[in-house]
């Protein structure tokens, strides 16, 4: 779609009939005239696509608010900053809860879904001055939209304001509290004229639009209903598990039967502006990929949580007693022995580990592969990197070695509404049905081609069973809950997880002295609080606003 976007914009040429060269349209340009019909509307709808990857031109730099939400992973117990302690080091004090109203990371995750706003206003306002076109599917689609991006906003902010159309040319509104209901009015007006299956891949129909409702129907609490909407997507929609887990993080298994709504990299050649521009910090600071630059590495807890017990369950209660064996300080050219207990299989398409074969590449021979293990650990993350197979995913490179990922992400999929369902039914004591759902998911990944063995080195011991049962709602709830981090691990859901569910400063509080098992001194002392369930509003958002924005109360 954002190939499309670039080919409408070159080939727009806007003219205006005047004797005085003052008044005419710059070839290329857009302007109010230009845009004022289907065409116009349409090309404004897909800018409002391209805002999905969290980018647009002003922005200081692609990584600071990225649509695939890698860094809030980083504040979460999945995953380190990586690289060293020093690059980018406003992002090193958010790992450690040292934020503040003027880190710029805060900021742009502010400004880019705002941006997806006004974009979506701006065609929902275009289309109501057109009366010679039937334009009800693209205003559908723009509503979806414009819901989506203050989604984003309403889980990482809380407190903001709703901008309409009618505020395009005035935006500067308070921010009183949430507007979980406009969220819910923009995704039932989608459903009710969204066509029932989309026409091209990427664009929202009336499933998508059901699954996203879902979702927030879920963050609110409202369990009941989040159940019916969910089970309808479950029951009546397109969707399925693809057969192979992993096909969910390459470019031949795009938009296939599990994806419901992703964004849609592309890598169309040298450093892409298609691609991956958030992500292209994250892939090995070293190896044969000739990729920068060492962020984004799953943290110890992250791998221990993949151990199971003697029947292929998780150690629910206790997989961060023992750790996983790593290579944290080894060199790659000593000796070392790999873990023998039994894990899941889906770590090893998660987690890069050493003497494992990453991505199809073979052998990952550790430390020379990880830019700074006394920084981020022994680990890779694995998801969001290309596989050698698939050499067109990558860019070629920018001029410090960044790759933008042609790899799409996906924001809901479908092994995600399975779980969002099964906890809705967990809390409404519905458990045969939970127990269900996260046995599909199970049996998945207990049936998925397993990472193969590098010659010279032991099997791994994969083990990964479903559950017999759920014996009460307590276990079932810590079950379900358990799954979604070993199924969606490095996709940008865990911080928001540990919030909703009213556990992340205790998780938080937690995990740091855990993790100085493997990174001596990555514990500073700076406890999660209260107030890191939610972010503060940008003080430079503020200041601009001249007062009518409002801090969070207990960032004030």
């Amino acid at each position: 779609m954002k190939k499309l976007l670039i080919l409408l914009l070159a080939g727009l040429v806007v003219y205006a009939c005047s004797d005085d060269f003052t008044e005419i349209a710059p070839k290329g340009s857009l302007n109010s005239e230009a845009l004022a019909n289907e065409q116009g509307v349409d090309l404004l709808l897909i800018g409002t696509y391209s805002m999905l990857d969290g980018f647009r031109f002003g922005l200081n730099n692609d990584f600071l608010s990225s649509g695939d939400n890698w860094w809030f992973d980083v504040v979460s117990d999945d995953a380190h900053k990586g690289a060293t302690n020093g690059d980018q080091n406003e992002l090193y004090l958010l790992e450690h809860y040292d934020w503040a109203t003027n880190n710029p990371y805060i900021r742009d995750e502010w400004i880019a879904p705002f941006a997806g706003v006004n974009r979506a206003n701006a065609v929902i306002e275009q289309a109501a001055a057109i009366e010679d076109a039937d334009l009800t599917r693209q205003v559908a689609e723009a509503r979806f939209l414009r819901a989506h991006f203050n989604f984003e906003l309403q889980r990482t902010f809380r407190n903001i304001p709703f901008l309409t159309e009618e505020d395009l040319s005035d935006p500067n509104k308070p921010n009183p509290g949430p507007i979980w209901d406009k969220i819910e009015e923009d995704f039932q007006a989608a459903i009710a004229e969204l066509p029932l299956i989309k026409s091209d891949v990427g664009r929202a129909d009336q499933w998508v639009a059901k699954a996203y409702l879902g979702k927030v129907l879920l963050y609110q609490g409202k369990f009941t209903e989040a159940a019916t909407v969910l089970q309808d997507v479950i029951n009546n929609g397109p969707y399925a598990l693809n057969p192979e887990f992993v096909d969910n993080f390459t470019v031949a298994g795009e938009n296939g039967p599990e994806a419901v709504f992703s964004i849609q990299f592309l890598n169309d050649g040298g450093d892409s502006f298609n691609g991956n521009r958030g992500g292209a910090l994250n892939h090995p600071g070293g190896g044969p990929l000739g990729t920068c630059c060492g962020f984004y590495q799953p943290s110890q807890d992250l791998v221990n949580s993949y151990q199971t017990d003697g029947n292929g369950l998780p150690l629910l209660d206790t997989w961060n007693q023992t750790d996983v064996t790593n290579d944290q300080g080894i060199e790659s050219d000593e000796p070392f022995t790999v873990h023998s207990g039994p894990l899941d299989p889906r770590l090893d398409y998660t987690v890069g580990r050493r003497d494992i074969d990453f991505n199809g590449f073979g052998r990952n021979p550790g430390f020379t592969w990880v830019r700074v293990q006394a920084a981020g650990g022994p680990y890779l993350a694995a998801k969001n990197t290309y596989r050698a197979q698939e050499p067109d995913a990558r860019s070629t490179g920018g001029a410090w070695g960044q790759d933008r990922s042609g790899i799409n992400y996906n924001i809901i999929r479908y092994a995600d509404v399975l779980l969002m369902a099964a906890e809705a039914l967990v809390e409404i004591n519905d458990l045969d049905t939970a127990l269900d759902y996260v046995n599909r998911i199970r049996n998945r990944a207990k049936n998925s081609t397993q990472v193969p063995t590098v010659d010279g080195v032991p099997p791994t011991n994969y083990q990964v069973e479903p559950y017999l049962s759920f014996p009460d709602q307590d276990f079932a709830k810590k079950a379900v809950r358990f799954e979604r981090r070993l199924e969606l691990a490095m996709e940008g859901h865990r911080y928001f997880d540990l919030v909703r569910w009213g556990v992340l400063e205790q998780t938080i509080n937690t995990y740091f002295p855990n993790e100085e098992r493997t990174i001596p001194g990555i514990d500073l002392g700076i406890p999660a609080q209260p107030r890191h369930n939610v972010f503060p509003i940008p003080l430079e958002a503020i200041d601009l606003s001249n007062g009518v924005l409002t801090q969070n109360p207990e960032w004030q």
